[in-house]
């Protein structure tokens, strides 16, 4: 769809890439105003699927990394506390808003808005949600939500003429077949499943950031980002194994920005590196490297040859995987 020669008003959206914020954008478009995106980046989620979306539909896209104020004032210390895992949802959304808010301000935008659904998501997209995100924005006043705009008071921006309220929809709840039937209107083809796309939702992931915030809180986003990667196995209150699953994990693990883990990878056999923070003498170090040789190709009983960067080799017994899950995050 092109855009139209004189715009009514521009507007800048809060874009993932999903098909509810590709829908937002096309609808605005067709009402007559001018669309630009913004999405975000941070160790926990990407613009991967946010710049493929944009650029088969054409719309502009402001990319901006976030990752230590979102860190720290954010995922921390969530004023709303988090969801099911580690998702603080509330106070994303609203630090999200805040920062766009920033960018209408610096580049000219007549008001924000986002792809949220009434009802999609009980929880964070409820009239009181949306209300509180508004408010913690900073940008109460100039946030429109065009997908369900007719189930909510009319806007600023609809008073003022800035947007036809006759051309916003009335979506609610949690099914698709809505969006589906206005994505073929429109002519999008592509797009993401429905998915989180934030690694603060998954279990797995949320239970390691959850013992990493325990056990060294002042941590920062080259750490957390080494969370996405390998096992994770806590051996004490001090002392903390990652090892890799594969080579490709191998290769990664490699080249994390230095952080203070002692690297340890047996001499002989294909098997997995081992990154290792805590006590280098005692006993959490020897169950390391027993771990480590563990989850190589080893017999049973077999004494390994262990490298240990900056110390002398070691040889150990390895520790069969199946005698440690208890450790594993």
């Amino acid at each position: 769809m092109n855009e139209p020669p004189t715009p009514k008003s521009k507007a800048l959206g809060l874009f993932s890439g999903g098909l509810d914020s590709i829908l937002a954008c096309l609808v605005l478009r067709r009402a007559g105003v001018y669309v630009e995106a913004v999405t975000y980046t941070s160790p926990f989620f990407d613009a991967q699927a946010a710049r493929a979306s944009a650029k088969a539909n054409r719309i502009p896209l402001n990319v901006v990394d976030i990752s230590e104020e979102h860190l720290e004032k954010v995922v921390k210390n969530p004023r709303y506390g988090y969801g099911s895992h580690m998702n603080p949802c509330i106070d994303c959304h609203a630090f999200m808003l805040e920062k766009a808010c920033l960018i209408l301000e610096e580049k000219g935008f007549d008001f924000l808005f986002t792809g949220e659904v009434m009802g999609q998501r009980p929880m964070s997209q409820n009239k009181q949600s949306l209300a509180t995100v508004a408010k913690m924005s900073g940008c109460k006043d100039k946030i429109l939500r065009p997908l369900s705009a007719k189930l909510l008071p009319a806007s600023p921006m609809e008073n003022q003429g800035l947007v036809d309220r006759e051309m916003l929809l009335d979506l609610s709840g949690r099914g698709r077949k809505p969006q589906i039937a206005l994505a073929e209107e429109f002519g999008v083809t592509s797009y993401p499943a429905p998915a989180g796309g934030c690694l603060l939702t998954e279990p797995g992931f949320s239970n390691r950031l959850k013992d990493l915030f325990e056990h060294t809180p002042q941590v920062g986003a080259d750490e957390i980002r080494s969370l996405k990667h390998g096992r994770h196995l806590r051996l004490s209150p001090e002392a903390k194994l990652m090892v890799g699953r594969n080579q490709a994990e191998n290769q990664i693990m490699e080249k994390l920005p230095e952080s203070g883990a002692v690297k340890m990878h047996a001499f002989s056999n294909p098997g997995p590196l081992g990154l290792y923070w805590g006590p280098e003498q005692g006993q959490e170090m020897d169950l390391a490297l027993a771990i480590v040789a563990g989850y190589g190709k080893f017999k049973p009983g077999e004494k390994v040859r262990m490298f240990i960067e900056g110390k002398e080799p070691r040889e150990v017994t390895p520790l069969h995987r199946r005698k440690v899950q208890g450790l594993l995050l």
